[in-house]
């Protein structure tokens, strides 16, 4: 269990603080992360890497010469917001572009691209790559559906190198999916882990078994398997991991990147023991291992379980894995001969990653007539949202990772904000909309929030600030809503998401209308059909998301995401009928 904390809501927020105040003169805080204490040289490619908090050393731990250039640091298992990583992007440019990179997680991967979408209308070339290496998640026919789990270091590592060698933009991301090919990984868990303020774990492990195929973020196994022994667990992993090894590797010696890795609570002592057949077997196997890591990389809380990496490396590769390194959490050889910019104070770091500013414009007069109903609305959902935070948090955790209540609360507070102060500025209705969206998408993070802010944007971007919008204006609105929905989610009605209850709520509500319903009738029973279809996503299976792996323990549980969507609706068919 997580025993040491203050504010469970701000737990992220204070191991960062004291990180940063345990590594000064290593590390600078910026807005969203991290970066190094002395600027990326000039014309170098910057690293940035980052995710969700919970996995330390990943991923603040290896901002560092020959290591990351920034991190990006979300809240506990949820991805940072787009604005955090342009943010860290930003104050780790050095003139070379910047390539982000995390796990194949849905949230990291929306908003990690939508990082990049920004940095790129500012002139900022950037790219993204996502790591894939766990052989559980998915087979090997969708490899790009597999999730990022310990392979993120060997990835991470190599592309780091590469940038710091002096390769361009396309050079740097051409390392990281060249490792990205030859790196898989597998692990198994013995017990859960348990958030922070929470009083119970994830999941459990029944006595005498391990679970098999975990994720990173608090997600259970794909199936359970008897409590091995140490040797039966070494070969249980070699065996599952040689049997995703990638092909068309050519001629010569096999030689790999192995990574043992803890993922909390495995003692170093276990750990070593667990390495003395896994290596004896990888050899028999034919294999060279080539400076092994064996210790807690990336963790999951307090989790006890343990994943063994492996990457299949050529020249290039077994050179950037050897090269030197120098952070807070991973050290290999001397980076005495790297060349770094000057040193830099966290104003300075945190100056270069404002984003260019943007005037606020004012709405017109009947624009601005709806605004305090706007912030009314914002009221009763965080209401609503603090009193299910718990019960979504459970739904959640069924086949995921439990972080959703804690999203819908944090981004519904930020919007309210949000809207409040749109209302202080004199701005219109579609202003105030965006202006939440835009909060919500920052302060929330993870998947549901970047579909959240990125629905409210398109949502105010249609209401505009010029006119009172009118019942028709709402429709097409929240029409313009679920068309970014279906862009960035890449997710179908069927896959049990949100578009399960989104798609009949516009469907109703759009007939309502037609059919002559005044908006607070027509958005009531349109809420109703919402509810109704969230409560039947129990009888599906996911077809995306972090849930997918976990699908058959998802039956009979409804999404989170479609019931969060249900209770917005009805609570704001409340605000309509008052």
């Amino acid at each position: 269990m997580t025993r040491l904390h203050d504010d469970p809501a701000t737990f992220s927020e204070d191991a960062l603080a004291g990180f940063l105040d345990a590594h000064a003169g290593r590390v600078v805080g910026v807005p969203g992360g991290v970066v190094r204490a002395r600027t990326t040289r000039e014309g170098k490619v910057a690293v940035v890497v980052g995710g969700g908090s919970g996995h330390y050393p990943a991923f603040c731990g290896v901002v560092g010469p020959g290591y990351a250039d920034g991190a990006v640091v979300g809240n506990v298992f949820t991805s940072p917001s787009a604005t955090e990583a342009a943010a860290v992007s930003r104050a780790a440019h050095g003139g070379g572009g910047v390539l982000l990179t995390t796990g194949n997680y849905a949230g990291d991967v929306l908003n990690f691209g939508l990082a990049v979408e920004h940095l790129r209308a500012e002139g900022l070339d950037a790219r993204y790559v996502a790591v894939t290496d766990d052989v559980a998640s998915a087979g090997g026919d969708e490899v790009a559906k597999r999730r990022g789990i310990a392979g993120d270091v060997t990835v991470f590592k190599c592309a780091c190198a590469a940038a710091e060698e002096g390769l361009d933009l396309d050079g740097v991301e051409e390392a990281a999916r060249r490792a990205n090919d030859r790196t898989r990984s597998l692990g198994v868990a013995f017990t859960g882990c348990t958030l922070p303020g929470a009083d119970a774990p994830l999941f459990t492990v029944p006595e005498g078994v391990m679970s098999v195929g975990l994720g990173i973020h608090g997600e259970p196994g794909v199936s359970d398997e008897d409590m091995p022994t140490a040797a039966e667990l070494a070969a249980r992993l070699v065996d599952g991991v040689l049997a995703e090894a990638p092909e068309d590797l050519g001629e010569g010696p096999r030689r790999v990147a192995a990574v043992l890795n803890g993922l909390g609570t495995v003692k170093y002592e276990e750990l070593f023991v667990l390495w003395r057949t896994v290596a004896r077997l990888l050899r028999e196997a034919g294999l060279e291992v080539v400076e092994p890591e064996v210790g807690e990389l990336v963790t999951s809380l307090d989790m006890g379980g343990v994943s063994l990496t492996l990457m299949w490396l050529d020249e290039d590769l077994e050179r950037w894995w050897r090269a030197p390194a120098d952070s807070p959490a991973y050290r290999k050889g001397s980076t005495d001969d790297l060349e770094q910019g000057p040193e830099r104070s966290a104003e300075e770091a945190a100056a270069a990653s404002a984003p260019p500013p943007e005037e606020a414009s004012r709405g017109s007069e009947e624009s601005r007539a709806l605004v305090p109903d706007v912030v009314r609305g914002a009221e009763a959902v965080v209401a609503e949202m603090a009193g299910a935070e718990d019960e979504l948090g459970r739904i959640d955790a069924v086949a995921g990772d439990g972080d959703h209540g804690r999203g819908m609360v944090r981004g519904s507070r930020a919007a309210l904000d949000a809207a409040r102060e749109a209302q202080e500025q004199g701005r219109g209705t579609g202003g105030a909309v965006r202006a939440a969206g835009a909060a919500w998408a920052d302060r929330a993070g993870g998947t549901s929030g970047v579909l959240w802010g990125a629905a409210l944007t398109a949502v105010g971007a249609r209401l505009g600030d010029e006119a009172r919008p009118g019942a028709a204006d709402v429709v097409d609105a929240v029409d313009a809503g679920m068309d970014v929905l279906l862009r960035l989610g890449g997710a179908s009605v069927g896959d049990k998401t949100m578009l399960d209850a989104i798609e009949p709520f516009r469907t109703a509500l759009r007939q309502r209308v037609e059919a002559g319903d005044d908006l607070a009738t027509a958005w009531d029973a349109a809420a109703a059909s919402a509810e109704e279809a969230a409560t039947a996503t129990a009888d599906l299976r996911p077809r995306v998301g972090r849930a997918r792996p976990l699908a058959e323990r998802s039956l009979g549980t409804p999404d989170a995401g479609a019931t969060s969507f249900g209770m917005v609706a009805r609570t704001l068919a409340g605000v309509l009928r008052g």
